[in-house]
């Protein structure tokens, strides 16, 4: 585990302030000056300090002799248990000075469901193993309750690093009193550190069936708070509330797709708003509707630009409206993520923010690989978007249609980023043979075929087909629902480039929507 006060070396855990060290489990402090010394090696690791340098970080008053400053040294080498012969942490430079050769070890990212940590009280002599041995048996309790992929670590004194992502936290906090021991046991949502739950347990270690008891008692309550917590983060969008909660994060993510066919009709929902104007669900099902409208559609038929204007501006002001209501269910913090990332109007950072805190509510990211992967292609952190890609595509339970919209997702990330030869290993996993729209397998491969290269005959015939007013409404259907809320010039330049290209050449520069050209940054024809 990761302390956030703490830099590892090896087996060496070193306060970043140096008032202290931890080696073979045995603790040592330091007193000022040899803090001074060890603060002045260890932040110039491999560099020479000699012995007037090291001199100056002492206090004024102290012995100003060489001789002193050996003495530290050597005291600071008994502290660490480091033998000067064979040094892990202070090498000597004779006649010269001292260096730092340790290297630090890498930080330990968390990415877990629930971390149990535990906290004793200075008396913790007194509980001894007895605590210990209860934190190892709550952790199998707990993971016996949960989902079986979800990560569950167990640690004392644990600390959230900064680049942690802990769903839940689950503090312990022991205090002995003769043969009981008090258990304060509090539960937390991270990364809001709300509290969900708090008890107190005594538990008498002495007393096996006194301690096996306490022990289910706390393990059940909070498996069944975590529980909760994932039911309520899977409710929502018209989702059938009988489902199993695993069920429902995983249709979370179709139902999130950029195309998908269950909101294209809107009568019954239109029918349903009417009857109750206050609901935030149906708003958001309603908002997703007006949103499969403009993207589930042939890209060779123009949608009108006015219509598409109308549409935008009324899917932005009902997601505001109502986002104070969704703030309580990740499900519409994801729809409302999504719908404000697509219409482009200035909301990234608010989409992001909404998408990430969805993300740590739910404590399973099945519903959010796409959409993530999005926001960091918008950001252009192209790396990011294509590990969530790539996660997504793991998940083959989710159908056909899933994997080709995730797969796509990845190769415009990566023709985004200019890398051809990744994008040609990630295209040849794209399937788009029928039942794939013949439509869909035509734009996949002018996109992203070389625009320096022609194409095959048999895709020059169907670009030729559709005519150059069909080629002008798929440049026009490709920005909009694709590129357009890329923040980089040069990233929307390299993914319009090639269907641009290929337009050119089959129906000539007329073709090409004239302020597609200043839309994207660049002549992406050139």
């Amino acid at each position: 585990m990761n302390y956030e006060r703490t830099t590892r070396y090896g087996d060496l855990v070193l306060d970043r302030e140096c008032l202290f060290a931890i080696r073979g489990g045995n603790k040592v402090h330091f007193t000022r000056n040899e803090r001074a010394i060890l603060l002045a090696l260890s932040r110039n690791p491999n560099l020479l300090m000699t012995r007037s340098r090291l001199l100056d970080e002492i206090e004024a008053d102290e012995d100003r002799s060489d001789r002193y400053i050996d003495f530290l040294i050597n005291r600071i080498r008994f502290k660490l248990d480091d033998n000067s012969k064979s040094s892990t942490f202070i090498h000597t430079r004779y006649g010269e000075g001292y260096t730092w050769v340790a290297t630090q070890n890498a930080v330990v990212k968390i990415d877990a469901f629930l971390v149990i940590a535990a906290k004793f009280s200075p008396d913790r002599h007194i509980i001894g193993r007895d605590a210990s041995a209860l934190i190892e048996r709550l952790h199998k309790a707990i993971s016996a309750g949960v989902a079986p992929h979800k990560t569950i670590l167990a640690s004392e004194n644990w600390r959230h690093g900064v680049k942690d992502k802990v769903r839940h936290l689950l503090h312990l906090n022991f205090q002995a009193s003769g043969e009981t021991i008090f258990c304060v046991v509090t539960l937390r949502e991270m990364p809001s550190r709300r509290i969900t739950m708090s008890f107190p347990v005594d538990l008498k270690p002495s007393n096996a069936a006194s301690l096996t008891a306490g022990i289910d008692e706390i393990s059940r309550t909070v498996v069944v708070a975590l529980n909760r917590s994932l039911d309520n983060a899977s409710t929502g969008l018209g989702l059938a509330s009988g489902d199993p909660t695993e069920d429902r994060l995983q249709q979370t993510s179709i139902v999130l797709l950029g195309a998908n066919p269950r909101w294209t009709s809107g009568a019954q929902l239109a029918e349903e708003r009417a009857h109750h104007p206050g609901n935030a669900d149906l708003a958001f099902q309603w908002c997703l509707h007006l949103f499969s409208r403009l993207t589930v559609a042939n890209p060779f038929e123009s949608v009108d630009l006015a219509e598409r204007h109308r549409f935008e501006r009324e899917i932005e002001a009902t997601v505001l409206e109502h986002l104070p209501s969704a703030e309580d269910n990740p499900l519409l913090m994801f729809a409302a993520a999504k719908l404000l990332y697509y219409i482009d109007r200035g909301h990234l950072e608010l989409a992001e923010d909404l998408a990430d805190r969805a993300l740590a509510r739910t404590g399973d990211s099945t519903a959010s690989f796409a959409l993530m992967g999005q926001l960091r292609c918008a950001r252009g952190r192209f790396d990011e978007a294509v590990e969530f890609f790539d996660r997504g595509t793991k998940q083959i339970d989710l159908g056909r249609d899933f994997q080709l919209h995730i797969r796509t997702m990845k190769c415009l990330a990566l023709l985004a980023a200019g890398r051809r030869a990744a994008l040609d290993a990630a295209l040849a996993q794209i399937d788009t043979a029928p039942p794939c729209p013949h439509y869909i397998a035509s734009m996949v491969d002018w996109t992203f075929s070389p625009h320096e290269q022609p194409l095959s005959a048999a895709s020059a015939r169907a670009l030729a087909a559709i005519g150059p007013t069909g080629a002008a409404n798929a440049i026009e259907y490709a920005y909009l629902t694709s590129v357009r809320q890329m923040i980089s010039e040069q990233a929307r330049a390299n993914v319009m480039r090639g269907l641009i290209a290929q337009v050119m050449r089959v129906h000539g520069v007329s073709a090409i929507p004239a302020f597609f050209r200043s839309a994207i940054g660049l002549n992406a024809a050139a």
